[in-house]
């Protein structure tokens, strides 16, 4: 591969040169992922810690909330620390990696928040045999298969992108390493390795979106036949989920289903999937999940009272 390149790193232009933009921006992202963090480990934490982790869709959410905090961290630490006064600059590795990680986990997260949905649809359409259905074991193999996808689907675009030769401008119009910006400044005709990126990364949006979309559909006109108090149980429920669908999968949708090459857009649309849903998803699933909410209270107050009883 060095016979294809001449250049041992790459410049990120990042959000933008303006000092003020980017300390405002600084403060900004620091508060969203430290919030990101915080939110998803006490997630994980209260799932793993209660009789909720039993619960197929608890067991999905906290899977959710790990693929989070590792897609999300692939970036958001870097663009951090480049809106401090970095050097911005990233190692060819390192850019590689980071388009693997991306693609990887988001890929996954994607895959999760399908089979999240496919637990809903079982849950409300076929009650009588839910437990049947989605068992522990079935869980594990879908949360398998989500991983399974996830490298699937990467490992070409991976491939793909080392096989690009670079040998002029290294300066990427993003705040972090994704395929478009890199085919742009790669020396040599990129049409059809864009098509194959739209046709991989494009695929997985569009059809899981679908997918997500038709089973919800599936699910609200199922809800007529159900009582008051179930219905606004399970439509409290799914609000969550399509709330986190909308907020991923639009800007996601806009990024790779599309022609391949960039827009000034591009960077406001990444930061939704990449930091801005991300950090919501466990304020979604908390405030708008009244189980959840008690599952918190208990084991959070429950390791209080055994702190002070210690002491």
């Amino acid at each position: 591969m060095e016979n294809q390149r001449n250049i041992s790193e790459f410049i990120l232009l990042g959000l933008s040169n303006d000092q003020n933009i980017q300390t405002f921006c600084f403060v900004l992202f620091l508060f969203c992922y430290v919030s990101l963090l915080v939110g998803n480990l006490l997630i994980l934490i209260s799932i793993q810690c209660s009789p909720l982790f039993n619960q197929p869709m608890y067991y999905f959410l906290s899977h959710l909330s790990s693929i989070d905090i590792c897609y999300t961290s692939s970036v958001t630490p870097k663009l951090i620390g480049d809106l401090l006064g970095g050097t911005k600059t990233i190692s060819y590795d390192n850019c590689m990696l980071q388009v693997f990680a991306m693609h990887f986990f988001g890929s996954i997260e994607i895959f999760i928040l399908t089979a999240m949905a496919f637990d809903r649809y079982i849950a409300i359409c076929k009650p009588l045999h839910y437990m049947i259905i989605v068992n522990r074991t079935k869980c594990n193999l879908i949360a398998l298969v989500a991983w399974a996808g996830g490298a699937v689907h990467s490992f070409p675009q991976l491939s793909m992108t080392i096989q690009l030769p670079f040998c002029g401008s290294n300066e990427i119009d993003h705040y972090f390493c994704d395929i478009f910006p890199l085919l742009k400044i790669a020396c040599t005709d990129t049409y059809i390795t864009g098509v194959l990126v739209v046709a991989n990364s494009g695929t997985v949006a569009f059809v899981s979106f679908v997918v997500l979309f038709v089973s919800y559909v599936i699910i609200l006109f199922t809800l007529r036949n159900h009582s008051a108090e179930g219905r606004c149980k399970a439509l409290s429920t799914c609000a969550s989920h399509i709330t986190v669908v909308i907020l991923f999968f639009g800007p996601s949708i806009f990024g790779y289903l599309r022609p391949p090459t960039t827009y000034p857009e591009d960077k406001v649309f990444a930061l939704f999937y990449t930091i801005i849903a991300p950090m919501f998803n466990p304020l979604i699933y908390t405030l708008r999940n009244t189980e959840m909410k008690n599952s918190m209270r208990k084991v959070w107050c429950q390791r209080l009272f055994s702190k002070e009883s210690h002491n």
